[in-house]
């Protein structure tokens, strides 16, 4: 990657789906026609590239984002590949943020699955231009318009359909390109690598025409020039086409859609013409934007080498060979091996040791890395995801990322003494590759409790601690990451007035909480004068109430989605400290919240089981028995859709469950939806000990 200048020859894309719609096999192709590897590899062989982890390779699917850079037409691409499963959805997140465009890949018997909805609403949210990739086309049950549809009624996108398959299922042999009007078909002989491009017979330029029409017609609704070209029959050239359809892209007006079967090596090269074709480059995105930490005023960094360097670390892993390795998004600027670069964030400096082009699991060694590049850095200590690294002098915080909750918690203890220094240090590496992976220590039992964002999520960890940090603990069972809040308006008074260490302390906090949106955290409001509490105590006050919240009245969870009014408070010039009023503050929060109502809150969670028709009322009867609200039923061919959100004490060993229920027939998809209160009874026999987990 390092030495290329020429930022507009550069495209930082992502793969993006649903768990099993087929995105690193789509990968492993790109790769291969890219020259990149000379070998396809293939996820089910557990050959595949991009899933080097031993985990992934025993699991079949991708469980942590991985990058690798190739060549296409004279353009740069470079990939991350990202996980399907929910549990690791913060692998999507932390990509997003740093590419500059994405390929969604849709099952073409699936369509639009639920976690292809959340990678989408993710992508939406930093307003990332995509392609769409209906990939699977080869399969029985497979159609292409029908998931053209399904992005247009659950994703609200503007599909702009490009090709259109020749057959599908076991029939599918090729794709129409309604650009060039030429129908595509690939050589197996040569895996796919070989294309020829032939003419359309009659009855199939009938049916491209009409499609290609409806193609135009799209186009015209967001470019003058192929409205007037189209409106007065004019000729348009591929040229004028591929420049509307870029602009549309970038603007994030229009989502290009292409099919294949990227298994049957059909479609894959089409693909990566469009990621060159209408992908943006650095050059095409919005000049990145952050705060300088010294004035606390907006700056901007152009994406040039010539710029201030300026990058955000999305990414922290632990290499075998390397150590601690950081991984970093250039967005202006260059730096070179051994410099010393600032962490806006800590205020610290740090050191170049190393820079890496990472393709997947190897690595090269180079002397700079440039504007626009995606690199590991070795070296850094107390980068961590979300920071910004920078020149001290031109000191800059880029906006971070917002990371989810954990939901489920497991108890985990060292076999032996020489295992825990072991543990410890082992669990601190992980939470610092993982910003939803949380470790704490139970203040009552001595407990080590680790959270993560599903089953799955603590038991790949939990394997990872077995194998490659070779630590033998006790596991125990998975436990819900409950949660607390309050139902009333409540005020308390915090006094802390003590001698400590020959020093008088004083400080008086009075507090006001109340209920804030679902959702919405902690909403602090200072409504006490100057006179009553100086400036410089203010933050000390909120930081008591931080702490406090973090064990609540009921059972100890963290109190969450709670508005903290400061009313009142005393403050003595000779006396007072900044300690003193943070003690006083968690004093009042705590004694306002045994006021206020306090409730226990459950995860709630989006559940989607695809079953056949005839085990349907099965299904939906024993949800019924698990607390969940059905939301809906959607038909699709032979099989059906239940949606339904259902508590997460409620869904362990529901796999096993619905797998006998249907005999295997039936899948569900399961992930995070937001927090609701723990009915009463529940509450009542947890507070009396007698609550069973399923």
């Amino acid at each position: 990657m390092s030495g290329s200048r020429d930022l507009q020859k550069i495209r930082n894309i992502g793969i993006m789906a649903h768990i099993d719609a087929g995105k690193t096999t789509t990968t492993e192709r790109i790769l291969y026609y890219t020259g990149k590897v000379h070998r396809i590899g293939e996820v089910d062989d557990g050959t595949a590239t991009m899933d080097w982890m031993v985990q992934e390779k025993e699991r079949g699917i991708t469980i942590t984002s991985a990058a690798i850079s190739c060549f296409w037409k004279s353009k740069q691409i470079n990939i991350i590949d990202t996980p399907g499963h929910v549990d690791f959805t913060v692998e999507v997140e932390r990509s997003l943020r740093v590419l500059d465009g994405a390929v969604a890949i849709f099952c073409g018997v699936g369509g639009v699955e639920p976690q292809s909805e959340t990678v989408w609403r993710q992508a939406d949210r930093y307003k990332i231009p995509r392609i769409a990739f209906v990939n699977k086309l080869d399969r029985i049950g497979a159609d292409f318009f029908n998931v053209v549809a399904m992005m247009k009624s659950h994703l609200a996108a503007q599909p702009i359909v490009l090709q259109i398959p020749v057959g599908e299922g076991d029939v599918f042999s090729g794709v129409i390109d309604l650009i060039k009007m030429k129908y595509l078909v690939f050589d197996e002989s040569s895996l796919g690598a070989r294309i020829e491009e032939l003419e359309l017979s009659a009855e199939r330029v009938a049916q491209a025409s009409s499609y290609r029409n409806q193609m135009l017609e799209k186009l015209s609704e967001v470019d003058d020039t192929i409205l007037e070209k189209y409106l007065e029959s004019q000729p348009i050239e591929e040229s004028e086409i591929k420049a509307a359809l870029r602009k549309a892209t970038l603007g994030v007006k229009l989502i290009p859609v292409l099919g294949g079967s990227a298994f049957k090596n059909k479609g894959v090269q089409p693909l990566l013409d469009a990621i060159v074709d209408y992908l943006p480059s650095p050059l095409d995105t919005p000049p990145v934007k952050g705060i300088n930490p010294k004035t606390g005023r907006e700056e901007i960094r152009e994406a040039s080498d010539d710029e201030n360097f300026c990058a955000l670390a999305f990414k922290v892993a632990a290499d075998p060979f390397v150590g601690r390795v950081t991984y970093i998004r250039v967005y202006s600027g260059m730096a070179k091996l051994g410099q010393s670069i600032f962490n806006a964030n800590t205020g610290k400096h740090e050191r170049l040791a190393k820079i890496l082009q990472m393709s997947s699991n190897k690595r090269e060694e180079l002397k700079e890395v440039h504007c626009g590049e995606i690199v590991a850095v070795a070296g850094f200590r107390a980068t961590k995801t979300g920071h910004t690294i920078c020149v001290d002098k031109h000191p800059i915080v880029l906006e971070s990322m917002d990371f989810p909750e954990p939901v489920v918690a497991i108890a985990i203890e060292p076999k032996t003494i020489a295992d825990q220094e072991r543990l410890a240090d082992s669990l601190d590496k992980l939470a610092d590759e993982d910003p939803t992976f949380q470790v704490k220590v139970d203040s009552e039992t001595g407990q080590t409790i680790i959270s993560g964002m599903g089953e799955l999520h603590l038991e790949i960890l939990v394997d990872r601690l077995m194998r490659e940090f070779r630590v033998k603990a006790n596991i125990g069972k998975p436990q819900v990451a409950y949660k607390e809040s309050i139902t009333k308006v409540a005020q308390a008074e915090g006094r802390f007035i003590k001698q400590v260490a020959g020093k008088n302390q004083f400080a008086v906090v009075v507090l006001e909480i109340e209920p804030n949106e679902m959702g919405k955290g902690l909403k602090f409001v200072n409504r006490t004068a100057a006179d009553k509490i100086p400036k410089q105590f203010i933050q000390p006050i909120l930081d008591g109430i931080k702490e406090a919240m973090l064990g609540g009245v009921l059972f100890g969870y963290q109190v969450i989605d709670v508005t903290v009014n400061l009313v009142d408070g005393v403050f003595d010039e000779e006396e007072s400290t900044e300690i003193a009023f943070k003690i006083a503050s968690s004093i009042s929060f705590r004694s306002a919240a045994e006021k206020a109502g306090p409730v226990l809150l459950e995860p709630i969670m989006k559940v989607d089981v695809t079953a056949p028709d005839e085990y349907v009322g099965e299904v939906v009867n024993f949800l019924h028995t698990r607390r969940a609200k059905i939301s809906g039923i959607t038909k699709r061919k032979n099989l059906q859709i239940v949606s339904a959100s259902v508590p997460l004490s409620e869904m362990f060993g529901y796999t096993t469950t619905l797998r006998s229920l249907t005999q295997g027939r039936a899948s569900h998809t399961m992930q995070f939806a937001h927090y609701e209160q723990l009915p009463e009874q529940i509450t009542n026999r947890m507070f009396a000990g007698s609550y069973i987990y399923s």
